[in-house]
């Protein structure tokens, strides 16, 4: 799997994942980040991200995880970082599968959040599998700046 800078459908995302990684046909860098085939459904989780008046929040559909499989970071100072690893289910022996659908693996999201975020205050809550994680915001007054400059005779 490959992590890209970039994503044009989302502007606030640093991660996009690209579903061609590993394809015969495709040399791409795999240097920014490496996931095994087994993560490759589970890499992008759902988010949803809203704003409200007072806050920002993010919703994560995260079904079957623990709160301990999650991590909630806010790294270089405004991007909220949402990580984790659903464990692979345990085979024994006499076990015999007929399907497998669930994904288990690691997941990565990135949000560059505004510059009115109150990252000292951010709170999470997990509860029946949905992440919700809330930025508080502050009101950014916007008023002019005006520096007087002295003139020098």
């Amino acid at each position: 799997m490959s992590i890209i800078r970039s994503n044009i459908f989302d502007p606030f995302s640093l991660d996009l994942w690209d579903p061609f990684v590993g394809f015969p046909f495709n040399n791409t860098n795999r240097s920014l980040a490496t996931f095994d085939n087994e993560t490759s459904s589970f890499v992008n989780a759902r988010i949803d991200w809203k704003e409200t008046p007072e806050a920002h929040i993010f919703k994560a559909d995260l079904p079957g995880m623990r709160k301990e499989e999650v991590n909630v970071e806010v790294e270089e100072g405004n991007v909220l970082k949402i990580s984790g690893e659903r464990s692979r289910e345990k085979e024994e022996k006499n076990d015999k599968w007929h399907c497998v659908e669930r994904s288990s693996g690691q997941f990565l999201r990135r949000f560059r959040l505004p510059e009115n975020a109150m990252v000292d205050q951010v709170k999470a809550a997990m509860e029946n599998g949905v992440l919700t994680v809330t930025v508080p915001t502050e009101e950014v007054i916007n008023k002019p700046q005006v520096k007087t400059i002295e003139i020098s005779s």
